[in-house]
C-alpha cells in the first residue's frame, strides 16, 4: 500500500508541484553536450525522519548529489542512499567554515553536469534557510531548480508542547524572528510587537536561533512591545529524542539555564498553557498523554473564567 502510494504521488507530482521554477536551461544541452541537472532545496524538518514529506523523501532516494547543513539529522542524510553527500554546514563553531557563495557554485556546478541535486536544510528552506540567495544563483545561471517545504522548528516545538501558536483570544498573529541579525543589521531592528500598548500583545513570537545571551535576547523582546510577565518557552534539539525544554517569563529569561543549540524560543500568552517547569529531555507517551489532558484542563479552566467575566 505504501508502495502504491508513493507511486501515486509520484506521477500525479508534476500537477501539484509546490514552488516549482523551470530554470531557461532546463532541458537544453550545455556546450559540452551534457543535458542540464535540476536542484531541489529540500525541507529536511527538526530532525524526525517520519517528520519528512513523502515528497522529500521520495527526491532524497532518487538523489545524485545531497549538500545538507549542520541542522540535519544523520537518519535524514541515510535517506540519499544513492547520492554523494557533501557537508556544507557553517554553524558557529565549526572549523570547517564553507561560504555561500561556495555553496551557490556547488549547486551550479553539479547541476551542469548533469546531476540530481538536493540542498537539504533544516526545518523548512523558506524560514531563515539563505533559500532566496540560492535561488537567485540558479536563476542566473538558468538551472532549473524546485523548492520542497518542511516542517518548520516552531510548529514542532509548539506541537511537542500541546500548545497552538496562534489562539483566538489571546494570540491573532504570529511572527518570526531571527535571533542573529543579517549583514548591515543593527541589533534593534524588530518591529513593533505591540503597536497597541496592550498588558498582554495578541501575538505569539518564534525566535530562531536565539543564541546564549538571554538578557539581550530579553531587552530586544522588552523593546520591541513585550511585556516582562510574558510566558517564555525555550526548546532545544525540536524533533529529537535529545529535545529539552524550560518554561519561564520573558523578564526571568537572563536566568534560564544555557540549553544546548540548536534551539528556538517561543514567546507569548499561548505558552501559559504549558507547565513552570526546569528543563526536562522528552518524557514517555504515557506521561506525553497525561501532560496533553493537563494543557487541556488549563486552557478549559481559562475560557471558563473569561465567560465567568462576560455573564
Amino acid at each position: 500500500m505504501g508502495v502504491a502510494l508513493i507511486g501515486f504521488l509520484g506521477e500525479r507530482a508534476e500537477s501539484f508541484r509546490c514552488g516549482w521554477r523551470d530554470g531557461t536551461a532546463d532541458s537544453a544541452d550545455t556546450e559540452e553536450g551534457t543535458m542540464l541537472g535540476k536542484v531541489y532545496l529540500v525541507g529536511a524538518g527538526p530532525g524526525d525522519p517520519e517528520l519528512l514529506t513523502v515528497r522529500a523523501a521520495r527526491i532524497l532516494g532518487e538523489a545524485e548529489v545531497v549538500l545538507h547543513d549542520g541542522l540535519v539529522s544523520r537518519e535524514v542524510v541515510q535517506l540519499a542512499v544513492h547520492a554523494q553527500v557533501i557537508d556544507a554546514g557553517k554553524r558557529c563553531g565549526n572549523n570547517k567554515r564553507v561560504t555561500q557563495e561556495q555553496i551557490n557554485a556547488m549547486l551550479v556546478e553539479h547541476a551542469r553536469r548533469g546531476r540530481i541535486v538536493v540542498r537539504l536544510k533544516g526545518g523548512d528552506p523558506l524560514i531563515f534557510g539563505r533559500a532566496g540567495e540560492e535561488v537567485a544563483a540558479l536563476q542566473a545561471a538558468g538551472i532549473a531548480y524546485e523548492i520542497v517545504p518542511g516542517v518548520t522548528t516552531a510548529s514542532c516545538a509548539a506541537a511537542a508542547a500541546g500548545i497552538s501558536l496562534t489562539y483566538r483570544r489571546g494570540a491573532s498573529s504570529l511572527v518570526f524572528l531571527p535571533g542573529h541579525g543579517g549583514q548591515g543589521k543593527s541589533g534593534n531592528d524588530w518591529p513593533d510587537l505591540n503597536p497597541k500598548g496592550a498588558d498582554a500583545p495578541d501575538v505569539t513570537v518564534a525566535v530562531y536561533m536565539p543564541g546564549t545571551d538571554y538578557a539581550a535576547l530579553r531587552d530586544r523582546l522588552l523593546a520591541a512591545g513585550m511585556a516582562p510577565s510574558t510566558p517564555c518557552l525555550l526548546v532545544s534539539g525540536v524533533g529529537t529524542d535529545a529535545s529539552l525544554s524550560h518554561r519561564t517569563t520573558l523578564a526571568e529569561l537572563p536566568s534560564a539555564p544555557d540549553l544546548p543549540a540548536p534551539k528556538i524560543l517561543l514567546a507569548g500568552e499561548v505558552v501559559r498553557a504549558v507547565p513552570m517547569t526546569r528543563h526536562h529531555a522528552s518524557q514517555p507517551d504515557i506521561e506525553a498523554e497525561e501532560l496533553d489532558v493537563l494543557h487541556n484542563e488549563q486552557w478549559l479552566e481559562q475560557e471558563f473564567d473569561v465567560l465567568v467575566e462576560k455573564a
